[in-house]
């Protein structure tokens, strides 16, 4: 079942992505009825033994294969965005109902939320399912300690940081043109295909395999998704409750070899995004651009991705303090010594989307939301150390200590006084460049009054400024009631 579905998303991506919908509808809906009668009758042992519901089932063959067959006789488009919508609707229907598994005959108005639930929700639940498939395939058995076993715990490490690396290599190359050139310049992978394209063309893939696959199962199996799959051995039920504790986490915990593997791939591809950082952060990367990209335009984007970035770090990184187990001291020196190279780099890319933020802000002005996002990245940096720390001194909890960050984190944000330095800020941009949006300064709070009014008295000429002081001055005198009384509003009035 699982190679087919996987075989059914890579033929999908083919006839999809960058196709419009036409005979590669039928070709797909044959590929997915191929799979799902194979499944069902291995799993309950064919359709002639049943009976009830399965008859309405076969009848809706008829508006299937009808609406199916318009995207390749006709070419009207609205008809063909509302008939994928039917056709998905109906396949769902004929499959609980070939299958038995609705707890609502299909006349029933109860049906329909069964259906929903069904496609929905329930897929999702047996996500783990193919995952536990293909470790029960490459994880080897308990005590092995061979070449072989290590060559499946490589691969799984491996299998593991391909989705990791083809999102975190898109961020990376949409983040900087210099790293998107040089993967484009790679022969042979990429050719003829952009990198967009490829990570586009995996994902569809993998995705209509994964839910292809959790659907029919979801069908086929009327019972929890079983959670021993890809395991060595079933608990003993006369084990105490701390042992059944004990166990499950050691099951849940990544061999150190693949754990080693995946922290390796990754830190590779970061080290070299590394060079590449220290080039622009020290002016020498303006000769590396390709052709036609400015510098300045080059600094001042991708800061969102690289933050996108060091998020998916910090759940690796917490995973690998916590979901590892802990084997012989290379592989726990090993361990330690990736998890630091991996913060070492998650913090050289805050540095430079600070800095390529700071390069925005000096080109298009100062708001909330950039000065946020600044806060934001020093308090990932501060949790990065202190991950860093933790490291290296398992006694620290680290649950604890980013409690603590997180609440003195939002205290400081608080009264950094945000309104006051982005009308500083702006003012100071104005006097280097000339150019301010009074407007949005307009929208802050009393807080940025001392600012604008000493803007004010150096540019009492600006007429937009002084109608947003006497805004500001007005709004303050409308909250004079000793209820609302506050410090900024008593100071503007």
């Amino acid at each position: 079942m699982w190679i087919l579905a996987l075989a059914l998303g890579i033929v999908s991506q083919y006839l999809f992505v960058g196709n419009a919908a036409g005979i590669s509808v039928v070709i797909f809906i044959l590929g997915f009825y191929g799979l799902f009668f194979y499944a069902a009758n291995g799993r309950m042992g064919g359709f002639d033994k049943w009976q009830g519901q399965s008859r309405s089932g076969w009848l809706l063959m008829v508006p299937i294969g009808l609406l199916v067959m318009t995207y390749a006789i006709f070419a009207n488009r609205f008809f063909h965005l509302l008939n994928g919508v039917a056709i998905m609707i109906l396949v769902a229907a004929q499959t609980i109902l070939l299958t038995r598994s609705g707890s609502q005959p299909w006349h029933k108005a109860g049906f329909f939320p069964d259906l929903v639930h069904r496609c929905i929700v329930k897929p999702f639940t047996y996500v783990s399912v193919p995952f536990g498939i293909v470790s029960n395939l490459v994880l080897p058995s308990e005590g092995i300690r061979t070449a072989r076993g290590t060559l499946r715990k490589v691969s799984l490490g491996l299998l593991l940081a391909a989705p990791i690396l083809i999102v975190v290599i898109a961020l990376l190359a949409s983040a900087d043109r210099i790293f998107q050139s040089w993967l484009t310049e790679i022969p042979g992978w990429f050719q003829g295909l952009s990198v967009g394209e490829g990570v586009v063309r995996v994902m569809t893939a993998g995705g209509i395999a994964l839910y292809t696959f959790c659907y029919i199962w979801g069908l086929l199996v009327h019972k929890p998704a079983d959670s021993t799959i890809g395991s060595s051995a079933a608990v003993n039920s006369s084990n105490s409750a701390e042992g059944n504790e004990a166990q499950q986490k050691a099951q849940m915990a990544l061999d150190p070899i693949s754990a080693g593997t995946l922290l390796i791939s990754v830190n590779l591809v970061y080290i070299l995004f590394a060079v590449i950082q220290f080039s622009y952060l020290f002016g020498a990367a303006n000769g590396l651009l390709p052709e036609g990209a400015a510098y300045a335009e080059y600094a001042r984007r991708g800061f969102t991705e690289l933050v996108l970035v060091a998020l998916i770090n910090l759940v690796l990184l917490l995973c690998g303090l916590h979901f590892v187990r802990r084997e012989g001291v290379w592989m726990e020196r090993v361990r330690k010594v990736s998890l630091s190279m991996l913060v070492i780099c998650t913090v050289i890319m805050l540095v430079s989307a600070y800095s390529r933020l700071s390069l925005y802000e000096d080109a298009y002005g100062y708001t909330q939301t950039r000065l946020l996002a600044h806060g934001f990245m020093l308090f990932l940096g501060v949790l990065l150390v202190t991950a860093f720390i933790r490291i290296w001194q398992e006694r620290l909890s680290l649950s604890k200590a980013y409690i603590c960050c997180a609440v003195i984190a939002y205290v400081v944000m608080n009264y950094v006084n945000l309104d006051a330095r982005i009308a500083s800020n702006n003012i100071a941009r104005y006097e280097r460049t000339g150019i301010i949006d009074i407007a949005y300064l307009g929208t802050l709070s009393a807080d940025a009054a001392p600012a604008l009014l000493k803007l004010q008295e150096k540019q009492p000429d600006i007429e937009s400024l002084n109608q947003v002081v006497d805004q500001l001055k007005e709004r303050s005198r409308s909250r004079d009631q000793w209820p609302s009384w506050n410090l900024s509003e008593q100071r503007l009035r």
